[in-house]
């Protein structure tokens, strides 16, 4: 049905960044990628780097290497089965003391006890992990060479760095750039908590002697962890349409509310810098690609040509959460209404609070029809070319 390309497969880096409950569409893409595949196919991401919400499905591929298939499964399993109350606390009575704290904190200018340090509780995210996440079972997946590394990339409070803590073979250096590590670590739960702690939505995590958020804030080069673990290729999955309808400027705008603030920040943290680093290496291709290769290999420039493809929301997730909105549970909907989240206005805001089974389901849906209409070009990237004639692969429509 398929045969390997002539010598060996590239080395193929995943790159899941963040979104919140956006994050669903990776599900989506993974679920069209395993389908393509035969069953009982090796992990076909050696590098799986993931940063924020796209942090926990990276782990949850990595844990899973060996068995790509049964990993996938659960992922999707899990997100189409979401509640809001599965990530965090969403009783009437916590939300409203929590509310009560923060006011009295920025009356009081911080001096009264137990001041607030988030607007949202999420200990039943890390009661999810621990029971569905062994991590443990990350360096089983690497001793068994289904697993070059998995990177997980945080923000540090006190250091101002992006770090990505990564775990794999032995070979891999550590490295510093501007702002920005790559330190070798035994990934655990607490990396996933930190990675996805959205600023002051959620709390820090304290990992050693420093308290880490999400790792969107800061990586001004998302793709950079893939290519320092050894990726050759990448295959980054997107958060927002790569041809967004143009925006809308009427007249007499009215001042816009907290919540589409906090929606506009949000998509700054998340997207602006993943769609920037893709720019700079398409054109640092293009410039490697102007000098013959002979030159290159006598010159050593210390650059090497990277391929990229890039499988991105065809529809907007903004507009579906819009749709799912009122799914959320009435604290929440009440709680997110006093900071401007009405119809269509703060919509961008919800889509990445949204831990709802409905919302989830279509984003997955949504995923795996895009990956499906480019199932030749994904097959040829991951170095597998199906046969002219050959039957689909399983689960393909």
């Amino acid at each position: 049905m398929a045969q390997a390309m002539e010598g060996r497969r590239p080395v193929v880096g995943l790159i899941l960044a963040g979104g919140g409950a956006r994050a669903a569409y990776q599900v989506g893409v993974l679920k069209a990628i395993a389908a393509l595949l035969p069953v009982g196919t090796p992990n076909p991401f050696p590098v799986i780097c993931g940063s924020s919400a796209g942090a926990i499905n990276a782990a949850a591929l990595a844990i899973y290497a060996t068995r790509f298939h049964e990993g996938v499964r659960r992922l999707t399993y899990v997100w189409s089965h979401f509640r809001v109350g599965q990530v965090f606390r969403t009783d009437s009575r916590e939300l409203l003391v929590n509310g009560l704290r923060w006011g009295a904190a920025l009356m009081t200018g911080g001096l009264g006890r137990g001041n607030p340090r988030a607007l949202l509780d999420r200990a039943p995210l890390r009661e999810l992990l621990e029971r569905r996440l062994p991590c443990a079972r990350i360096q089983d997946a690497i001793d068994a060479g289904a697993l070059r590394a998995l990177s997980i990339t945080c923000s540090g409070y006190g250091s101002g760095q992006s770090v990505s803590f990564y775990q794999g073979v032995p070979t891999i250096a550590p490295w510093k750039r501007a702002r920005r590590l790559g330190c070798p670590a035994e990934i655990t739960h607490d990396h996933l908590m930190a990675s996805s702690a959205l600023p002051l939505i959620f709390a820090a995590e304290k990992i050693h002697r420093e308290y880490f958020g999400d790792g969107s804030m800061r990586q001004v080069a998302p793709l950079s962890p893939a290519l320092h673990l050894g990726a050759e290729r990448v295959l980054i999955i997107g958060m927002r349409p790569e041809m967004p309808p143009a925006p809308e400027r009427p007249d007499g705008e009215e001042y816009p509310p907290l919540a589409q603030i906090a929606g506009h920040a949000l998509n700054s943290i998340f997207l602006d810098s993943l769609e920037a680093d893709l720019e700079r290496l398409q054109r640092i291709n293009r410039t490697i690609g102007l000098i013959p290769p002979a030159q290159r290999v006598q010159a050593d420039f210390g650059l090497r040509e990277v391929r990229p493809l890039l499988i991105a929301p065809s529809q907007d997730p903004e507009l579906i959460a819009a749709r799912h909105a009122h799914r959320l549970p009435r604290s929440v909907r009440f709680l997110l209404r006093g900071v401007g989240v009405r119809d269509r206005h703060g919509a961008n805001l919800v889509s990445y609070l949204l831990f709802e089974a409905a919302y989830c389901r279509e984003l997955i849906a949504l995923g795996y029809a895009d990956a499906m209409m480019r199932r030749q070009e994904i097959l040829g990237f991951l170095g597998v070319e199906t046969e002219v004639g050959a039957p689909a692969p399983a689960g393909a429509p």
